[in-house]
């Protein structure tokens, strides 16, 4: 069996839904979760941790040393086949052929509009592509690129497979500790590996802004891989509330609340997606659109907000002009354990979206003070090579 690496997730209890009227699945570490005395909530069509100890407490311990989160929710998808590298360019607008073996790329799946079906993570594998999708979008995401994708591609879904996330400063010791090749990975490079006797997929990638690591493995095989990585000091179980605001913190946004089927890659300030030859190139769905906006500059921008006060302002609340007139809307908001203050995400008019530049936010008949700032609003402390120590 082959194994896939992944990425990113998040959540609120504010944010927390069921995606059908059907009955929530569960993980392959739901018996786990709940020996640790997770509280359960239903995410994305699965039963899934949202918080053990406390969503401050938890996203504190992860910024400080390594947190677990089970993300076994997302899709992992294996694609390959005659030339899939240049067919998948015709869905994604990154420079795929351009992509090493065992390098990672985020990248977005788009429509004919240049709108966002989804972001992603994908990996050259070497014979093939390992992609980690959303897991509310997941069986969407498939059913497009199966109707996009030529026959002779082959996809398939890993739905035996759970996913891992090990987040956190001290991360890197703790899985070196375990198995010591993986100190060999810089952010945004994979690889195969064995940890304790279970053969493993495992990324230098996460979805909190800290350093850290993706970890798939055959679903039978997560608890063994969960206890043992949770038996390390530096190392507790963290839920789906911490992820959120950890994610918020980083600047990262979330499929379906901060980026949507309307909004394009330039809005959401994620041009650094579209690589040069692509630019250049094109041919990729909205790519007239989209290159349009890059050169002229989109209408509404995705920024980053310090919310005056200590209450937070959710996703909903609007941005107004100075008549109390909507000019924009909150995507993400929540108070910012790191920073301790609220912190928020918003579309606002590109006039508007300057760091320094003063906002007023209505959340339910109240105003709010708040200043657009640069994002991430705490430092990402990825791996990378070449850093400085």
């Amino acid at each position: 069996m082959r194994f896939g690496k992944g990425t990113r997730l998040p959540v609120t209890e504010a944010n927390v839904s069921e995606t059908d009227d059907l009955p929530p699945q569960s993980l392959p570490l739901d018996g786990w979760h709940r020996a640790r005395g997770a509280r359960m909530v239903p995410f994305a069509g699965y039963q899934m941790p949202i918080q053990y100890e406390g969503i401050i407490a938890e996203h504190l311990w992860t910024r400080e040393n390594a947190g677990l989160f089970d993300v076994s929710h997302m899709g992992q998808l294996l694609i390959s086949g005659p030339d899939v590298d240049a067919e998948l360019e015709k869905l994604l607008p990154a420079d795929v052929k351009g992509l090493g073996v065992d390098k990672m790329r985020y990248s977005l799946l788009l429509n004919e509009a240049g709108g966002i079906l989804d972001d992603l993570m994908l990996t050259r594998q070497a014979d093939g592509f390992y992609m980690v999708v959303n897991g509310a979008t997941k069986y969407d995401d498939i059913g497009h690129m199966r109707e996009h994708l030529p026959d002779e591609i082959t996809l398939n879904h890993l739905e035996e497979s759970a996913l891992l996330a090990l987040q956190g400063p001290k991360a890197g010791e703790v899985l070196a500790r375990i198995q010591p090749e993986v100190a060999r990975l810089y952010f945004m490079e994979a690889g195969a590996f064995d940890l304790g006797g279970v053969p493993a997929w495992v990324s230098r990638s996460g979805y909190t802004g800290e350093d850290g690591f993706e970890i798939s493995i055959a679903a039978g095989h997560a608890e063994k891989v969960a206890t043992l990585l949770c038996a390390q000091p530096e190392v507790k179980p963290i839920g789906l509330g911490a992820r959120d605001s950890l994610r918020l913190e980083a600047g990262l946004p979330l499929y379906g609340h901060d980026l949507d089927e309307e909004t394009t890659p330039i809005a959401a300030d994620l041009g650094f997606a579209l690589q040069k030859r692509r630019r250049e190139e094109g041919g990729f769905p909205g790519a007239e659109r989209i290159l349009l906006e890059r050169e002229q500059g989109p209408v509404l921008k995705r920024v980053g907000l310090l919310v005056e006060g200590r209450q937070p302002v959710r996703e909903g609340a609007a941005v107004v002009d100075a008549d109390g007139n909507e000019v924009g809307k909150v995507t993400s908001g929540g108070f910012s354990p790191s920073l301790e203050r609220p912190i928020a995400m918003a579309y606002v008019p590109a006039a508007l979206a300057a760091p320094g530049t003063r906002v007023r936010l209505n959340q339910r008949a109240k105003i709010f003070e708040a200043e657009v700032a640069a994002m991430p609003f705490v430092p990402h402390r990825y791996h990378r090579k070449g850093a400085a120590k």
